[in-house]
C-alpha cells in the first residue's frame, strides 16, 4: 500500500523531493570527514614516522586499522541508524570526532595514536549510512532529487580527492598534529548545525539498549569478520621479518566462524550464502577488492616515496597528488558515457590498462626522476579510477539480485575497504626496510601484477556476456 506521501507523485508514484539547503548542509558534512580524514593522512605519514620513531610496517597499522573500523562502522551504524534514529547517530558521530581530534595531538605513544584513529574512523562512519537515511527522512519518505543525490556522491570524491592537498597544507603549517585538530573544529561546528537543523528521528526509533543492538547487529558475525581480517594483515606485515605462522589457523577458524554466524542469522554481517550463490556478483566484488588493492596502494606509496626520496615536504607532496585525484574526479563523466554507450566492459577494460600502464610507469622513478615526469604519471594513474568506479558500479547493479541489491551494495562497499587494508600491507612488507626508489618498483611490480589479472577478468567478463 503506497502511503500519502508516495502517493503524491504523478500517476500515484513517489514525486523526488528537494531536501531544504540548511538540513542538506549538515548531512554533507557527515558524509564528507570518512574521506577527507582517510586521504588526509597520505602526506603525514613521513612525519609522523620521524616523531614516534616507529617502522612503515607500524605506520600501516596506522592505515589500515581506519579502514577496518570503518569497514564494519559503516555496517553497524547503518543498521543502528534505522533503530535509534539517523539523528542521533549522527551526533553521536561527531561528539567521537570531536573526542579523536583532541586525543591525536597529546598521543604521548604511537599506541595512543592508533587508539584516536581508531576513534576517528568510528567517528566519520557515521556519516554516509546515517546521512542516506536523514535524506530520507527530511524528505518525507518520499525520494529525494537526483541533484541532492549527486551532491553527496561529489561531495565524498571531491573531499577524498582533495584530502592530501588539504592535508599537506595543514602539516606544513602546524605539523602532523594539525590533521587531527581540523577534526576539532570541524566536528564543534557541525554537531549545534545538526542539533538545529537535522529533522528529528522518527517517533519508532529506540533507546539504546543491549537487547536492541544485539537484536539489530550480527555481532559474531562482526568478530569473525574482524579477527580474519586482522589476522590476515599481521601475517602479511610479518611476513618482512619473522612470518608469524601460527596466525594461519587463527583466520581459518575466523573464516569458519563467519559461514557459521552466516547460516544463523536472517541478515548476516557478510552475507556469504549471497556470493555462493551468485557467480556473477562474486566475481564484480573480488574485482572491485583488487582494483582498490591498486589505487589505494598507490594513493599512500607515492606520498611516501616523494617526501622520503624525492625530498618534497608534505605541502609539495600533496599538492603533486592533485593530477592524480583531479583526473580521477573529471574521468568519471566520461566513464558515464562510455558506460551509457558501451556497458560496463569498455570502462573496466580502460581502467584496467590505465592501472597496468600506470604501475608500469613508476619503475621509471628514481631519486633524479624530474617533476615533468612524475606529473604524467599521477595524471595516467588518476584516470583509472574512475573507469573502474563507474564499471563496477555498473556491473554490480547488472548482478544483484533486485530483492538483495542493498545487501549486495553492502558486500561491494565491504571489499573496497578490505582492499585498503591489504594494500598497507604490502606498503609494510616493500618498505620494511625503509622507503627507497628499490621498494618503490617491487611495489609497483606486485600492483602491475594485480592489474594484468584485473585486465584478464575485464576481459573474460566480456566473452561471458558475448555468448
Amino acid at each position: 500500500m503506497a502511503t500519502p506521501a508516495a502517493a503524491a507523485g504523478p500517476a500515484g508514484s513517489a514525486a523526488p523531493v528537494r531536501v531544504p539547503p540548511r538540513e542538506l548542509a549538515a548531512i554533507l558534512l557527515g558524509t564528507v570527514l570518512n574521506p577527507v580524514n582517510s586521504s588526509m593522512i597520505a602526506v603525514a605519514l613521513v612525519r609522523i614516522r620521524a616523531d614516534f620513531d616507529v617502522s612503515v610496517v607500524a605506520l600501516s597499522w596506522l592505515v589500515s586499522s581506519f579502514y577496518l573500523v570503518t569497514a564494519v562502522g559503516q555496517s553497524v551504524l547503518g543498521r543502528l541508524a534505522d533503530q535509534l534514529g539517523p539523528r542521533r547517530i549522527q551526533c553521536a558521530g561527531f561528539a567521537l570526532i570531536v573526542l579523536a581530534g583532541v586525543l591525536g595531538p597529546l598521543a604521548p605513544s604511537f599506541g595512543w595514536l592508533i587508539g584516536a584513529r581508531l576513534l576517528l574512523a568510528a567517528g566519520t562512519a557515521a556519516g554516509f549510512p546515517a546521512g542516506l537515511a536523514l535524506l530520507r527522512t527530511a524528505s518525507g519518505g518520499r525520494p529525494p532529487a537526483p541533484r541532492t543525490l549527486a551532491a553527496i556522491t561529489i561531495a565524498g570524491s571531491t573531499s577524498a580527492a582533495l584530502g592530501p592537498a588539504l592535508g599537506g597544507a595543514l602539516v606544513a603549517l602546524a605539523g602532523w598534529q594539525a590533521i587531527f585538530f581540523v577534526n576539532v573544529g570541524l566536528g564543534v561546528v557541525a554537531l549545534p548545525l545538526s542539533l538545529r537543523w537535522l529533522p528529528r528521528d522518527p517517533q519508532h526509533a529506540r533507546g539504546l539498549r543491549l537487547a536492541t543492538v544485539r537484536g539489530t547487529v550480527d555481532l559474531p558475525g562482526i568478530a569473525a569478520f574482524t579477527t580474519l581480517l586482522a589476522s590476515v594483515l599481521a601475517l602479511l606485515l610479518s611476513l618482512a621479518d619473522t612470518p608469524l605462522w601460527e596466525l594461519v589457523p587463527v583466520a581459518l577458524l575466523a573464516g569458519a566462524a563467519l559461514v557459521w554466524s552466516d547460516r544463523r542469522r536472517e541478515d548476516p554481517f557478510l552475507d556469504v550464502r549471497l556470493l555462493a550463490r551468485n557467480r556473477a556478483l562474486l566475481g564484480v566484488c573480488v574485482q572491485y577488492l583488487l582494483v582498490n588493492v591498486v589505487a589505494f596502494g598507490v594513493f599512500f606509496a607515492l606520498p611516501l616515496w616523494l617526501e622520503a626520496v624525492r625530498g618534497y615536504g608534505s605541502g609539495a607532496a600533496g599538492l603533486l597528488m592533485i593530477p592524480l585525484a583531479g583526473v580521477a574526479i573529471f574521468a568519471t563523466p566520461v566513464a558515464a558515457r562510455v558506460v551509457a554507450r558501451g556497458g560496463e566492459r569498455p570502462a573496466l577494460l580502460i581502467g584496467a590498462a590505465g592501472y597496468v600502464a600506470g604501475t608500469l610507469l613508476l619503475l621509471a622513478f628514481s631519486p633524479s626522476t624530474p617533476l615533468w615526469a612524475i606529473v604524467p604519471a599521477t595524471v595516467v594513474l588518476g584516470i583509472p579510477i574512475g573507469f573502474n568506479n563507474l564499471g563496477l558500479q555498473s556491473a554490480l547493479y547488472g548482478a544483484s539480485e533486485p530483492e538483495r541489491t542493498g545487501a549486495a551494495a553492502g558486500i561491494f562497499q565491504t571489499c573496497r575497504f578490505v582492499g585498503a587494508v591489504l594494500s598497507t600491507s604490502l606498503l609494510g612488507v616493500v618498505f620494511a626496510d625503509g622507503v627507497d626508489s628499490a621498494g618503490l618498483h617491487r611495489l609497483a611490480l606486485m600492483l602491475a601484477g594485480v592489474s594484468v589479472v584485473v585486465l584478464a577478468a575485464s576481459l573474460r567478463r566480456g566473452r561471458r556476456r558475448g555468448r
